[in-house]
């Protein structure tokens, strides 16, 4: 893989209440496209990235590592400050500050699966999320990490 790399992250809230629909009509995935660093340490995968918040100055430092097939850490710093932690048949809790106040999640990841070749990485986690000790969703984020191709 090289070091720059193309970034792509796509999110996807649903909620699985008893009389609700499986997917909520206005839930559409939230897409992140970038440019990022990629390394590879000690058999772990690190891509580093910046973020920008509409409206906001300044950006937000994100680091993700891939560890195997069964841990993915995300860890935020600047307007958002956390560090979410997705393992199989786990639930981790986390503070998670943003501009507009703090508050406690818990991920419990569901599944996970990492897919790595030479040119690519895929992720794809299926959690359910509780803010402040009540379920809000299960969530699915998808992962897609490509070397960039040379110009």
């Amino acid at each position: 893989m090289t070091k720059d790399v193309l970034l792509t992250i796509s999110g996807l809230h649903y909620s699985n209440y008893p009389g609700e629909e499986e997917e909520d009509e206005d839930s559409e995935p939230i897409e992140v496209i970038t440019p990022a660093m990629y390394y590879l340490k000690n058999g772990k995968h690190y891509v580093v990235y910046d973020e920008v918040l509409e409206g906001l100055p300044g950006i937000t430092k994100n680091k993700i590592r891939i560890a195997g097939d069964n841990l993915l850490e995300i860890k935020k710093s600047g307007h958002t400050n956390t560090q979410m932690v997705f393992e199989k048949d786990k639930i981790n809790m986390t503070q998670y500050e943003t501009p507009y106040g703090e508050f406690i999640i818990g991920i419990f990841t569901k599944s996970m699966m990492v897919d790595v070749t030479e040119k690519n990485i895929d992720v794809l986690v299926n959690y359910e999320l509780d803010i402040n000790s009540e379920k809000i969703a299960d969530c699915n984020i998808r992962m897609n990490i490509r070397a960039n191709a040379p110009a």
